[in-house]
């Protein structure tokens, strides 16, 4: 019993000690001034600093309340049709992030994305076809897609067109001398 009366006594104690210590300091004929003027701006200071993170926090609930909203509102994504230069910049945003998008080209044509270059491994060309098969308003996918030293699967088609139409050019040039 006597301990809490003694702890009572001397809390009183201790606090009108502190406050007259702070009254000495802040008060003091030489330096009083500049020190309440130091106190007031660091208390200004501070206010402003914590009502700017509360502005902060309060703009970030703000956004997070936006966007549950906006899933409540939207569960489902709604198909979109894309045309085909936005469907390849698509393809090229979302599925060869990552990849090095130099070696690899996309082409779309009603929403047919054609993928054309080299990869590492089969399993990345695979990969890289299913991913874009994936993705909303593509309707298939031409893998042109090969691993380094070998050729180009269409490399064969274009060299037997372009053979035929060096024939068929000279044979038309050829009759038209006759003629």
């Amino acid at each position: 019993m006597k301990e809490r009366r003694s702890k009572r006594r001397k809390v009183p104690a201790l606090a009108a000690g502190a406050a007259g210590v702070a009254a000495a300091y802040f008060f003091d004929p030489q330096m009083g001034r500049t020190r309440r003027a130091k106190a007031r701006d660091r208390i200004a200071a501070m206010v402003r600093r914590a009502g700017r993170r509360l502005g902060r926090k309060g703009r970030w609930l703000e956004g997070k309340a936006y966007g549950l909203r906006m899933k409540a509102t939207h569960p489902v994504e709604q198909p979109k049709d894309f045309d085909d230069a936005t469907l390849a910049h698509k393809v090229e945003s979302e599925v060869l992030r990552g990849t090095d998008k130099g070696r690899i080209s996309v082409n779309a044509e009603d929403g047919i994305v054609v993928l054309r270059g080299e990869v590492d491994s089969p399993e990345q060309m695979n990969s890289l076809a299913e991913a874009v098969l994936r993705l909303p308003g593509v309707t298939g996918v031409e893998n042109l897609l090969h691993l380094p030293g070998e050729s180009a699967p269409n490399e064969a088609p274009a060299q037997e067109a372009s053979a035929r139409a060096r024939r068929s050019s000279r044979a038309r040039k050829a009759t038209a001398r006759r003629d």
